[in-house]
């Protein structure tokens, strides 16, 4: 790897970007703040600034927000309407954050970092993205959509760190980011409100369907699909003798599929829109551990390369699989890959 001094930080006015400036300071690097201005950002942006002032670094702000709108939410709408449950922040991922932190180092020949729990390891082999250490807050798996090159110059200073270290070094520093809470949602739905923000970019889109059963047999009456993901239990409005869950939402009819707990777990699904970081590509059958949402465990599986992607075996069945989520690829601790769940 090539050696470089600047480091471009992705700056969110958080204790964790904010340490990784730090700890990249500490190391004898020069960090360059720059915040992304998505989606009513200008607070951000302010925090942002006034952390880069306290660390000393420079700081630039990009305004994003009409390449996001186009890249990250209309997309995301548009997943809903198909009947999908799409993760936005792998997509923002690599087309908006990294992709602009990218595009700034390279006009200053620098590398990048971000304050992500995961791991790059450099080693005789290649660059290889892994796990952060704290398992309750790694996120590799909202990484592995990254371009290979960009592993060369990424730098994720907090991936062999906890959360309570980090914000122990903040407070340590006197940083009055320390204690601030982490966010939780997505960032351009902060109250949860889905439903909400589709019918605002998609007026008149959402019309109410049919509940049916796995036969097709009605069994009453549902507000839009877009109040409704596979597994969900809660919210639909119609009681019966026994529980029962969302199976799958058919964007074609507009029903919405109930069924019993046992009928939601699936041992085969196709995906698309592969990714690998550990290789040019999948040539043939070979065995990983798959991780089907953000917090899910990793179940065993083969993974067969088709024309279109790749099938997916498991070797033990899976609850409530669901389309538009991400399948991501490990070995051990080493992110090999991922794509998009298809069926």
């Amino acid at each position: 790897m090539k050696e470089v001094k600047q480091i471009v930080v992705g700056m969110s006015g958080g204790v964790d970007s904010t340490v990784t400036a730090l700890l990249l300071q500490r190391q004898g690097l020069e960090p360059i703040g720059v915040t992304l201005w998505l989606w009513g950002g200008e607070e951000t942006a302010r925090e942002a600034a006034a952390v880069c002032q306290t660390l000393g670094i420079e700081h630039r702000t990009l305004d994003l927000r009409e390449r996001f709108l186009r890249e990250v939410v209309e997309p995301f709408a548009d997943e809903y309407t198909a009947g999908r449950t799409p993760n936005p922040c792998v997509r923002c991922n690599r087309r908006i954050k990294f992709a602009a932190l990218w595009e700034e180092a390279q006009k200053l020949d620098a590398g990048i970092a971000t304050g992500h729990y995961a791991q790059i390891l450099r080693t005789r082999k290649g660059t290889f993205l892994a796990k952060g250490t704290d398992l309750s807050k790694e996120q590799s798996y909202v990484l592995w959509d990254l371009p290979r090159p960009i592993l060369e110059r990424l730098y994720l200073p907090l991936g062999d760190q906890s959360k309570q270290e980090i914000r122990a070094l903040a407070a340590q520093a006197g940083l009055t980011v320390a204690q601030k809470a982490d966010s939780q949602d997505i960032c351009f739905v902060p109250d949860g409100d889905y439903a909400a923000l589709l019918e605002r970019l998609r007026p008149g889109e959402n019309p109410p369907g049919r509940f049916v059963d796995e036969q097709g047999n009605l069994l009453g009456d549902h507000r839009g699909l877009w109040h409704y993901t596979v597994g969900q239990r809660k919210g639909l409005g119609i009681s019966f003798g026994t529980p029962m869950f969302v199976k799958e939402i058919c964007a074609g009819t507009g029903d919405v599929v109930l069924a019993e707990n046992t009928s939601l777990f699936r041992s085969s699904l196709q995906v698309a829109q592969l990714n690998w970081l550990d290789r040019q590509a999948l040539d043939q059958p070979e065995e990983f551990e798959v991780k089907l949402r953000y917090s899910a465990r990793p179940v065993e599986a083969l993974v067969i390369p088709t024309e279109t992607g790749a099938r997916v075996e498991l070797n033990e069945p899976h609850r409530a699989v669901t389309p538009g989520q991400s399948a991501v690829f490990y070995r051990g601790n080493i992110l090999c890959g991922g794509g998009i769940i298809q069926s």
